[in-house]
């Protein structure tokens, strides 16, 4: 290849982002095969479908261990590392921990001009940097399709973890990102989404979650944030019904959900990504959407690449951390609460 001729990343993906995501149904019984090791020491594993790994070290400190991989959703390369890097350091967040370190995890093809994986890792780079994370090692392979991703390793106060199902009811809901990426990456994939649309998009996605999370510290030790979790590939009808665990419904008003410009217009433009269609068959017969447009229930399917933090606070201090959240991340809302269980675990109105 010509280092002169255009990138085209996109090309040789036939997916990108957190889209590529194995759909959570068939993870789920994928998983549910495995025999592993029982440790007590290990605080929450992947039986619970939380963020990240949490392993005690001692009453004070635990380790936070997380990966994230995947292919392009954007041509320009340094863009695509900054991406996966943000959406790879935002599970730690999510559980409330400090990255640490990370590992590069690198697929590339032998085709491609090396000087374009030298931008993508050095666009991870510039992101571990802006996170205040050493960068101390990785993996490379060749492969048909270049992948870049991080393993984050963070630390955490074990008596603070911010799980993904603990919320109460009458918690209200936070969301710190606008939806939509997928929609958007899928029309920039179709020549439709304008550059000013894209950017939007693409500013969202290589947004760290860490400054959300630096707001929400302040309020956990209060006792304040109840759960917590990323919005991410499965979209936020699968992540709020992971919140909504055994016991509770999570009711969303969806008007109060927050945009990226564009993506409810590519919707109603009959736009929709794999991924999304994944996300609404698992979630058929958990979550009533019927009072929603068609377009704005494909938002709430639609699978986010680096999305925003979701957050189940007491309403008594719901109002003061969306304020603060907002003061940086200008998108975060107010946009439902936690019930008691009705008959779908997903109430979308």
């Amino acid at each position: 290849m010509n280092r002169e001729s255009p990138i085209n990343l996109l090309s040789n993906c036939t997916s990108g982002g957190c889209g590529a995501k194995t759909g959570p149904g068939e993870l789920a019984d994928l998983l549910a095969a495995l025999e592993v090791k029982q440790d007590p020491a290990l605080l929450v594993g992947f039986g619970s479908r939380d963020d990240a790994a949490i392993y005690r070290l001692d009453g004070e400190r635990a380790l936070v261990s997380t990966v994230d991989f995947f292919s392009p959703m954007v041509d320009d390369p340094c863009l695509f590392g900054k991406i996966a890097a943000a959406n790879a350091l935002s599970d730690v967040y999510a559980m409330g921990g400090k990255p640490l370190f990370a590992l590069n995890l690198i697929c590339f093809p032998e085709r491609l001009d090396r000087s374009i994986l030298k931008d993508i890792l050095a666009g991870g780079a510039a992101k571990a940097l802006e996170a205040d994370t050493v960068i101390a090692g990785g993996h490379s392979i060749f492969d048909h399709e270049p992948k870049y991703g991080l393993a984050v390793t963070g630390l955490i106060d074990p008596r603070y973890i911010l799980r993904n199902d603990t919320g109460k009811p009458g918690d209200a809901l936070i969301l710190t990102k606008p939806l939509g990426t997928g929609l958007v990456m899928a029309a920039l994939r179709g020549g439709e989404a304008d550059s000013a649309v894209v950017k939007a998009a693409t500013d969202s996605m290589e947004r760290l979650n860490r400054w959300a999370a630096e707001k929400v510290s302040a309020f956990v030790s209060g006792g304040y944030i109840h759960a917590c979790t990323d919005v991410t590939g499965f979209g936020m009808a699968v992540h709020a019904s992971e919140m909504a665990g055994k016991a509770y419904t999570l009711v969303i008003d969806g008007a109060s959900l927050p945009l990226l410009p564009g993506a409810l217009g590519f919707a109603e433009n009959f736009y929709a990504t794999a991924a999304a269609q994944r996300n609404r068959n698992y979630m058929e017969g958990k979550a009533d959407v019927s009072a929603l447009s068609p377009a704005l229930q494909e938002i709430v399917f639609d699978p986010q690449t680096s999305g925003g933090l979701l957050i189940a606070a007491a309403p008594e201090a719901a109002r003061e951390l969306c304020d603060a959240i907002g003061r940086d991340d200008t998108a975060a809302a107010i946009i439902g609460e936690v019930i008691e269980r009705e008959e779908a675990a997903v109430l979308i109105v």
